[in-house]
């Protein structure tokens, strides 16, 4: 960051209009003993905090002994993924119940891997997005432009249509009770980082559409987490940025280290 945006902080006094939260998406790494282990360590490390909402997210064979290491704190678990039906003949699909039963609290929708990797349309985020709700587990819904969008200027249209096509027939209430990610596709496991003010310009659109959708006083409230090569290194500087509520954190959540540095670099901000 330049000398002229630290000077920008540094002379602001910052403090967040609503509450941080920093999500750990372990996508397929760790097996269910290691994933137990690194769950237990997060739970001492980060004992202490209760102003920030932390959120593991594991693999699916793994949500019952992270579920275990969590008990009696803080830390909260979470999915990467779910069907929108309750059961049925649907091959290697997991239901909200089923993740809900398990303790799980958050499921992340709509990730860039899944949407491109998988095929996901926008339709069927949005049958995933009413399934959860109605099993009142919150998701956090993940959008964002690749390289080439972004390089067009389409990261605005792209943005848009992803709310607009996963949003579709959900009441207010219902949107008001969801968390978004921007996730720009070209700074997920790269280790190119969205600048602080190009993510809050996002996060400023994204709420504007929101408003639009739902009114004011949702998209108020309404947490816009950043993800995409969040580290212990600019933590801060995205949290710091008014429109960002939170991150959705790859590799770095797979060691307790640099996870534990990245959510207390909330605390200051509270």
């Amino acid at each position: 960051m330049s000398q002229k945006n630290n000077n920008r902080h540094n002379n602001q006094i910052i403090k967040k209009t609503r509450s941080l939260l920093i999500a750990g998406n372990w996508k397929m790494y760790k097996d269910h003993n290691e994933a137990y282990n690194l769950a237990l360590t997060l739970k001492e490390r980060l004992a202490d905090i209760s102003s920030i909402k932390v959120v593991i997210c594991p693999s699916f064979t793994s949500l019952h002994t992270v579920s275990l290491a969590l008990k009696g704190s803080s830390l909260l678990l979470g999915a990467q993924d779910v069907h929108w039906e309750k059961e049925g003949a649907f091959t290697g699909a997991i239901s909200p119940l089923m993740l809900l039963l398990l303790g799980c609290r958050y499921v992340i929708i709509g990730h860039s891997e899944r949407r491109n990797l998988f095929q996901e349309t926008n339709k069927t985020i949005n049958l995933k997005l009413k399934a959860v709700l109605k099993e009142n587990l919150t998701p956090i819904l993940c959008i964002g432009e690749t390289l080439q969008e972004r390089e067009k200027g389409n990261t605005e249209l792209v943005i848009e249509d992803q709310l607009k096509g996963g949003l579709v027939d959900l009441p207010a209430e219902d949107v008001g009770k969801m968390v978004l990610a921007y996730e720009p596709v070209w700074a997920i496991g790269t280790g190119k980082t969205a600048t602080p003010k190009q993510a809050n310009d996002v996060h400023i659109f994204i709420r504007k559409k929101i408003e639009e959708k739902v009114g004011q006083e949702i998209a108020k409230n309404m947490s816009i987490l950043y993800g995409g090569s969040v580290k212990p290194e600019n933590a801060k500087d995205l949290l710091r940025e008014p429109d960002i509520d939170g991150a959705l954190v790859g590799g770095a959540s797979l060691n307790e280290e640099s996870f534990e540095k990245i959510v207390r670099s909330g605390i200051d901000l509270l």
